[in-house]
């Protein structure tokens, strides 16, 4: 059924990797997710002795507050590195090496640049172990998490997700 549907070790690049089944499975773990987040116990330990980085050369306080904030309170350890962060002359290729070398379990990447997601999930090191990477948002080009937000509003408003007509503004 349903719950048998695995994403574990999976990168969200962009929306066009998943099936609508997978998408719907994203969807009501992310419900039960609000209800422990609007409870006034948070802390879960899911993630508990996994790292994570967000790499934002991109300011976007909001998105990556809420990616911080998730990732406390699923019990894993986050670190920030923005772009004021980031060395002179240290390209983003070096810091996601640098990144990958110290064996994060997932990056967060919010960059300008089309493609920097799929860029950073190729460059990172085998060597170690590549992490999940998840799209933060590439410019203008896709930004999963923001979709898949928009999707969970659209089906708590509408009870459902197909057969709808979305006009966007």
């Amino acid at each position: 059924g349903m719950n048998a549907i695995s994403l574990k070790g999976r990168s969200v690049l962009g929306l066009q990797d998943f099936t609508a089944g997978e998408i719907e499975r994203i969807l009501e773990v992310a419900a039960q997710m609000k209800k422990i987040v609007l409870s006034d116990n948070k802390k879960r330990d899911f993630l508990k002795g996994k790292s994570i980085v967000t790499v934002f050369s991109e300011a976007s306080t909001r998105t990556r507050s809420s990616f911080e904030l998730a990732g406390k309170y699923l019990g894993a350890d986050v670190i920030n590195i923005t772009k004021s962060s980031m060395t002179k002359g240290e390209s983003m290729r070096d810091t996601l090496l640098t990144v990958s070398a110290m064996g994060v379990d997932a990056v967060i990447i919010r960059d300008s640049s089309e493609g920097a997601a799929l860029f950073a999930s190729k460059v990172m090191s085998p060597k170690v172990k590549v992490p999940v990477v998840i799209n933060a948002g590439d410019g203008g080009h896709q930004h999963p998490t923001q979709t898949l937000t928009d999707l969970m509003t659209i089906r708590r408003r509408m009870g459902r997700l197909d057969d709808l007509n979305i006009g966007l503004c």
